[in-house]
């Protein structure tokens, strides 16, 4: 994939089919809407609106690069798109905006997109050297290098060891304060570099790429995922008309335990242990309409690396609840 090809040639949408599945029941009344709220490359918006031929799309992204590549994508389909330049936890706002009471379908597809990995100057992938950066939204907010140069030892040990997963975090947290004592760290190449140094060899031999868990902690440290989704996520639901489907792609665990606790909490009922008649408040509002969570298939894989870690989630709304909008 080349940096400046169409979007349609950068971009391979995981588990494409099975997001229209889900999704598509709830968009065949005229005046329909799906939120894409990870609008990315427009892959999937395009499968969907194909589909789902009365229905129309506001997709969301924080990426104006992604944004404006979506929107030369799904030109064809005219005024049954609106492109918003917004992060998934202002969904309420947006909405309100546009004058969209409910949404009938949401999507999330999280991570880095392709757009994002395949440009070395945004500095998400280890493999490419470029300003280490890491923005999603490259027009607010501190870089990946910024945050390099001013955490404290701890800091970096808490990132590295909560969003990387990083067994080896108060080690690398060590080498980048002793590395930037003597100079910056401005290029992804000069952090590959200190942790293929810092990271015990018999572990790269295992363990993938040294700067695998290092880029991931970064990356969802310097644009706030995980709290941004702990927002987003119940405030997507609250938006979801009655019969809505929502669905979830996530790419690493954190994510994916944000997804299903939220999720299984409103498939259950929430009526005290030993009422005897469950009140209408109390019983689920979601419909969970995958077992667990779903993969791609060997075949996918094959065809996509990186569908390899993908995990689907998705449910159905069932009833309103206190505080809807």
């Amino acid at each position: 994939m080349t940096s400046g090809a169409p979007a349609d040639f950068r971009h391979v949408p995981v588990l494409l089919e099975r997001i229209v599945d889900l999704l598509a029941p709830s968009l065949a009344e005229p005046g329909s809407v799906v939120l894409d709220a990870t609008l990315g490359l427009g892959g999937h918006a395009e499968a969907l609106l194909a589909a789902c031929p009365n229905a129309r799309l506001i997709g969301l992204d924080r990426d104006r690069e992604a944004l404006a590549l979506a929107g030369e994508r799904l030109a064809a389909y005219g005024d049954r798109v609106r492109g918003v330049h917004a992060v998934y936890d202002e969904v309420p706002a947006v909405l309100a905006d546009l004058g969209v009471a409910r949404a009938q379908a949401v999507l999330f597809d999280l991570g880095v997109s392709s757009l994002q990995l395949d440009d070395g100057g945004r500095g998400f992938a280890y493999r490419f050297d470029g300003p280490l950066d890491m923005r999603m939204d490259q027009s607010r907010g501190e870089s990946a290098a910024d945050l390099l140069a001013t955490a404290d030892a701890a800091e970096l040990t808490r990132i590295l060891r909560n969003y990387g997963e990083e067994r080896f975090a108060a080690r690398i947290a060590r080498a980048i304060l002793t590395q930037r004592a003597v100079r910056p760290i401005t290029t992804s190449a000069e952090l590959v570099q200190l942790l293929t140094a810092t990271i015990p060899a018999a572990s790269q031999r295992t363990g993938g790429h040294p700067g695998k868990r290092t880029f991931q902690a970064l990356r969802i440290a310097v644009n706030d995922e995980l709290r941004v989704w702990e927002r987003a996520l119940p405030a997507a639901i609250d938006a979801l008309a009655v019969g809505g489907r929502i669905a979830v792609l996530s790419y690493h665990s954190l994510e994916d335990r944000i997804t299903k606790t939220v999720l299984a909490s409103g498939a259950r009922s929430s009526a005290p242990v030993g009422l005897p008649v469950e009140l209408p408040e109390h019983r689920p509002y979601l419909r969970l309409l995958t077992r667990g969570a779903e993969e791609a298939s060997a075949a996918e894989q094959a065809r996509n690396s990186r569908s390899a870690s993908v995990r689907l989630r998705a449910a159905e709304r069932l009833r309103e609840t206190k505080g809807t909008r």
